[in-house]
């Protein structure tokens, strides 16, 4: 078999030929070999290193926003995603309010938060970091359906219903439905937007989460690079029913992505979603 690093050296030489040399039919050939037997090699990998079909997973090239390997039942289908849509909420509020993002401080239980005992003092970012139900309850009190809509359609997401509103829009409950493969493209798109501040909190949050948040085993399991991560736990759509499926968007490396993985883990907390998908980045980056 072709190693990933045998076929990233391909990627590497069309990449850095010359402008005057590129867009011919041989180099693109070349390139799209090359791109075909990278995506076949990674589907190998995963199929063959995490073959339990309790474990979803999609594969996107940040470039080109190409799925480069998945395993997962209808992924165009709408379903619950939990937390993972908790960024494009905080920037339906920001839209409304000047991208001003109050500080809260999170009481656990106390002010509806999964975290018992609480964050403490959070803003937006740090929020994002460790998925702060507490501060989204906040945010969103007064969010609808309609605040958030066109935010969802600048990013390719399906529009709430219209009767969600307040925690709802922040994938706390089953109301708002969006397909995988809609949200993981999104998650693209709010990395192109990076500069833009209220996104840069946003990002800030989800690389804070790789490291000390609830994303924290993604770069425990990673050997260098780092990764941008948001987990989420949302309600279980499976026949043989759990609890609740955790979910994980993982960007790697943090300072300049190549992938986007997103990964969905049966009857499981997003936090263990972020361990698999450290895992299987870890296998890619081998």
């Amino acid at each position: 078999m072709v190693s990933i690093k045998q076929i990233g050296l391909v990627l590497t030489l069309v990449l850095l030929a010359p402008p005057s040399s590129r867009g011919r039919p041989d180099e693109d050939r070349v390139s799209a070999a090359g791109s075909s037997l990278f995506a076949q090699s990674v589907a190998q990998i995963l199929d063959q290193n995490f073959p339990d079909p309790d474990i979803s997973f999609l594969l996107l090239d940040r470039r080109t926003d190409q799925v480069l390997a998945s395993r997962w039942e209808q992924p165009n289908n709408p379903i619950p995603l939990g937390s993972l849509a908790k960024p494009f909420a905080a920037l339906a509020y920001g839209e409304a309010h000047d991208y001003q993002y109050p500080p809260h401080r999170c009481l656990g239980s106390e002010t509806g938060c999964w975290r018992p005992g609480g964050h403490g003092d959070v803003d937006l970012t740090s929020a994002i970091a460790f998925s702060c139900n507490s501060y989204f309850r906040f945010l969103t009190t007064d969010l609808t359906a309609a605040d958030v809509s066109p935010t969802a359609d600048q990013f390719g997401l399906e529009l709430p219903s219209v009767d969600t509103s307040g925690m709802e829009l922040a994938g706390l409950g089953p109301r708002w439905r969006i397909s995988p493969l809609r949200m993981a493209r999104a998650y693209l798109q709010l990395l192109g937007m990076r500069h833009q501040p209220a996104v840069a909190k946003i990002l800030a949050g989800m690389e804070q989460s790789a490291w000390q948040g609830t994303g924290a085993e993604v770069d425990r399991t990673l050997r260098s690079g780092g990764a941008l991560v948001k987990t989420g736990t949302a309600a279980c759509i499976h026949t043989r029913r759990a609890p609740g499926d955790g979910f994980t968007i993982a960007l790697a490396p943090a300072d300049d992505p190549r992938f986007l993985l997103m990964v969905r883990v049966h009857g499981a907390p997003g936090s263990h979603a972020a361990k698999t998908a450290g895992q299987m980045l870890r296998r890619i980056e081998e």
